[in-house]
């Protein structure tokens, strides 16, 4: 059961969705708060400070974007998109605007519990001081030293190029959150060029390689293709 000091803000306007929400996350043990359009969203994320938002964008009275836009001027409070909107641009355009992360309807109750747990993790790493303890990222047997610069699969070193790393350490920084390929290539080279994305799949190929992975095979990397890459959390 999760501790019910997590508080969840709920923003839907589809009666029978918005319940069957409610009626999950109470039942896994979360505070929770509902809201069916933006302009209610911001009134109860302002007098109740939810932990994490679950964020419909087909709302009544304005896109459910404009209230994304509302928070990331002053806060990371995780916030979910839960949209009947399928396609790659929808996508990419409320990830790039600060969400953090995208589930599509009809959703898994399974998969949405685990993206909020990862959201909460997310969340509280990044608001360590250092982000991690000690400068190091523990994945399973995948190890991180971001002082020294190194990777380490159980006690075995992967030598990776300076490239390389910077990508692997960026996923890992925002682990659990799907990162768009626009936000990773900025991050790690500044612009974006005809060629940035192919460059990207590239340097992402030959980590896979280095790890060991066979094409087809599962591990801490997830692509979804047209929008991105997800460095997958300890539960998922």
């Amino acid at each position: 059961m999760v501790n019910n000091k997590y508080k969840i803000l709920i923003i839907e306007d589809d009666k029978n969705i918005r319940s069957i929400i409610v009626s999950l996350l109470e039942a896994s043990g979360y505070q929770v708060i509902c809201a069916d359009s933006c302009g209610a969203g911001k009134t109860f994320y302002q007098s109740h400070h939810p932990d994490v938002v679950i964020l419909d964008l087909g709302l009544p009275d304005t896109d459910g974007m404009n209230f994304l836009n509302f928070v990331r001027e002053d806060s990371l409070t995780p916030i979910i998109v839960l949209s009947a909107r399928t396609d790659d641009m929808d996508k990419v355009n409320a990830l790039d605007a600060g969400a953090n992360d995208y589930v599509t309807k009809p959703f898994s109750s399974a998969e949405l519990l685990a993206r909020i747990r990862t959201a909460l993790r997310n969340y509280r790493h990044s608001s360590d001081s250092g982000k991690f303890p000690g400068g190091v990222f523990r994945l399973q047997d995948l190890t991180i030293a971001y002082d020294a610069r190194q990777v380490f699969i159980s006690d075995k070193e992967i030598k990776l190029s300076q490239t390389e790393y910077n990508i692997l350490a960026l996923l890992s920084e925002n682990c659990g959150k799907m990162m768009t390929y626009a936000a990773i290539i900025k991050g790690i080279w500044g612009y974006s060029d005809e060629g940035s994305i192919k460059k990207l799949q590239v340097n992402m190929a030959n980590i896979r390689k280095k790890f060991g992975v066979r094409p087809g095979e599962r591990w801490f990397i997830s692509n979804e293709l047209g929008v991105g890459y997800r460095m997958n959390g300890v539960n998922e």
